[in-house]
């Protein structure tokens, strides 16, 4: 069997390309532009960050490998799979050890999207779907300490190292739809040593999936301080479905939404027992009432006999909250228009 030829390395465009739809994703409707960002559902409904200590020690081999790791998950009643290749990092003794994505690459994807927001440090090219974001590993741990996510250089060079090393494969059926890194084709900008200071700026090609959202309009801002502020992945992947599909949210116009769903999409709730998940979820939706999320929610368990087959829950949006997706649809709307103008 040949080995499959790596394609070539690309590199970032050495000057910036005009975009009306870079410029619009780079605006926000706030008196607070430093504590809002953007969110693309389609890719962050890929369930890639899910992965515990305990769950990668157990699937790694006694030399420290990993088979690929596949996820079944559910988004918008589309069964889809993602294969996870895990990273191989060389170890201080010599050895490569295997790593998946896990909270801390989930953390630090956010700072690098708000960091995309300037366009200091971002270049969109319509023309390649190309979109890359420029960094220092001190720009990225500051981005994180200000929001209460502080992590340490050598944790973010490490989940640099994984999103740029681990491989993602979609599928729908046995049809693969997209393969690639969470960061592709990372080079050092201004320094040869790779990933060595913390001040060199590097820059990394984002997924095809956030190109497509910025040319098409398909994002939404959200307030990233709230986000990154709650505590658990659950809480912060509910959030950005809030986000998402509570585009409405008013104390009239409630949300709902079944214990089956979060489980099938976020995969969150794998619990040694059901009764945990449930209280998982019952505390994910407190810190989203002590968050200024939610106002209240209510609980209405599904049953056959005396058994939960699944649980409803319906959410009504705290004032905080109601402002934010205001705040959102305005943006929305005035990006529509501005496209609209410009293509006249």
């Amino acid at each position: 069997m040949t080995k499959k030829k790596q394609p070539p390395k690309k590199t970032p465009p050495s000057k910036a390309i005009k975009s009306i739809q870079y410029d619009l994703f780079s605006q926000f409707v706030t008196n607070d532009p430093e504590s809002v960002s953007n969110t693309v559902e389609l890719w962050e409904s890929i369930p890639k960050y899910f992965f515990t200590p305990a769950q990668v020690e157990k699937l790694r081999t006694p030399t420290g490998h990993a088979d690929p790791y596949e996820q079944p998950y559910n988004y918008n009643g589309v069964d889809c799979t993602v294969t996870i290749q895990p990273a191989l990092i060389k170890q201080e003794e010599g050895s490569y050890k295997a790593f998946f994505p896990s909270v801390t690459e989930e953390l630090v994807e956010e700072a690098l999207k708000k960091i995309l927001t300037d366009q200091n440090y971002g270049i969109h090219d319509p023309a390649k779907a190309e979109t890359w974001v420029k960094f220092s590993l001190y720009m990225v741990k500051k981005e994180l300490t200000k929001r209460g996510k502080a992590r340490s250089i050598n944790e973010i060079k490490h989940a640099i190292q994984v999103m740029n090393r681990c491989v993602l494969t979609l599928s729908k059926g046995k049809k693969e739809l997209w393969g690639g890194a969470i960061l592709q084709d990372l080079v050092t900008v201004d320094r040869e040593e790779y990933i060595e200071d913390s001040a060199a700026l590097h820059a990394a090609r984002l997924p095809l999936f956030i190109s497509h959202a910025i040319d098409k309009l398909e994002y939404r801002q959200y307030n990233i301080d709230r986000h990154m502020q709650l505590k658990t992945q659950l809480s912060r992947w509910l959030y950005k479905r809030f986000v998402h599909r509570y585009k409405q949210a008013s104390m009239i116009d409630t949300y709902h939404f079944m214990y089956s769903t979060v489980k099938t999409e976020s995969r969150y709730l794998e619990g040694k027992t059901e009764h945990n998940n449930r209280k998982r979820m019952i505390d994910a939706l407190e810190e989203h009432k002590a968050q200024g999320v939610l106002m209240n929610y209510e609980v209405h368990q599904i049953k056959e006999g005396q058994k939960i087959i699944d649980i409803k829950y319906t959410v009504t949006a705290a004032l905080d909250f109601r402002a934010e997706q205001k705040a959102a649809n305005a943006a929305q709307k005035k990006r529509q228009l501005a496209l609209v103008d410009k293509s006249k």
